[in-house]
């Protein structure tokens, strides 16, 4: 096994000819494809969940209490507390756009001060799917939203946020939005908050939005 040469450590895009793709599944929310790739001189296949990204939001008030919902998620047979997030599914929206709306319809609620908190890719081995997480400040209330289905009985909770990291490092909670914007959260806060990003700073590594090596894929909505 080759020893990896010393410097920051850092994901490296890396494409590799794809020599077949076939749709397996066409979904509501995200597609299924068989994709063949050459892997240095290896015929290689794979199936890939494609998925149009998300973002999700830690807002997070005066008090650095952060805001949590709790909603039933179907696949988990579990209520879950989650920080609001939603898909990226809106034709022309940006991801900034995208958070924005997605915390008045799942909150109720507004920010002034947008920052690139983190990202993540949710399941890298199998699907696509990268998230973007916002910290969002100085918010203030809207109107009610009208909710559907599982958001129609969404609770809402400020909690402070060194208690929302106690409860993810005792696996009380399992959201990755929520794990991994909370423990960002903590650590870019004991730096003085200097690693946060502009809100507008480019998606490079979104597929579908971003300018990624290997493009966006022909199944995504």
């Amino acid at each position: 096994m080759p020893e990896s040469q010393a410097g920051p450590i850092a994901d490296v895009p890396e494409t590799h000819p794809v020599t077949a793709r076939t749709e397996v599944f066409h979904g509501r929310v995200w597609d299924v494809a068989s994709e063949t790739f050459d892997y240095d001189g290896t015929s290689i296949t794979r199936e890939v969940i494609l998925h149009p990204g998300a973002v999700a939001i830690l807002a997070l008030d005066d008090e650095d209490r952060v805001l949590l919902i709790r909603q039933y998620r179907h696949p988990q047979r579990s209520r879950m507390w989650e920080i609001p997030a939603g898909l990226m599914d809106m034709a022309g929206e940006s991801p900034l756009a995208g958070a924005q709306r997605e915390l008045g319809e799942e909150a109720d609620l507004a920010a002034a001060t947008w920052h690139v908190l983190a990202e993540f890719a949710n399941t890298p081995g199998g699907s696509d799917e990268t998230i973007r997480i916002y910290l969002a400040r100085d918010v203030s209330a809207l109107p009610a939203f009208e909710r559907h289905d599982e958001e129609a009985d969404i609770e809402v909770r400020w909690v402070p946020l060194d208690e929302v990291v106690d409860a993810v490092l005792a696996r009380r909670v399992q959201s990755p939005s929520l794990v991994f914007g909370a423990l960002a959260a903590q650590a870019a806060r004991s730096r003085g908050w200097a690693t946060l990003a502009p809100a507008d700073e480019p998606w490079e590594r979104h597929p579908a939005i971003g300018s990624a090596p290997w493009g966006p894929h022909q199944y995504h909505r």
